[in-house]
């Protein structure tokens, strides 16, 4: 058993495409057409960290409920954690490339962590070895 993909509401597909693919440096695993529910078009959209095996579904918005999650996924909590081998290397290149840490670097038992927000908004943990 394994956790294969968790979702993130975003505003614009190709926005966050971007986002994950530049900044943090995710592979896009796939962009296919494909029908909501109901039979209106929408893309199935994976990016993934490289190497790793559970991806993250960029899913548009579609209508206003799902609109007032996008950047609230988990009601302002930290809600993802992205963890890195080289904590110093990844911070400069994603700070360099415009990701927002909305906290200093700081060294915890569990190691070195910052705060940084995805496209939609969204709190993440950069995790690196203390």
């Amino acid at each position: 058993m394994r956790l294969d993909l968790i979702t993130i509401v975003v505003d614009d597909y190709d926005d966050a495409i971007e986002f994950f693919t530049g900044p943090l440096g995710f592979d896009l695993v796939e962009d296919s057409p494909s029908l909501t529910n109901d039979g209106r078009p929408k893309r199935w959209v994976v990016v993934r960290p490289p190497g790793a095996q559970t991806g993250v579904l960029l899913a548009r918005a579609d209508g206003p409920r799902q609109a007032t999650a996008v950047g609230n996924q988990v009601a302002g909590r930290v809600g993802f954690f992205l963890r890195v081998e080289d904590f110093g290397a990844a911070f400069e290149r994603m700070s360099a490339a415009g990701v927002e840490f909305v906290t200093s670097p700081r060294t915890e038992p569990y190691g070195r962590v910052a705060v940084f927000l995805d496209i939609a908004g969204n709190r993440w943990d950069l995790l690196g070895p203390a």
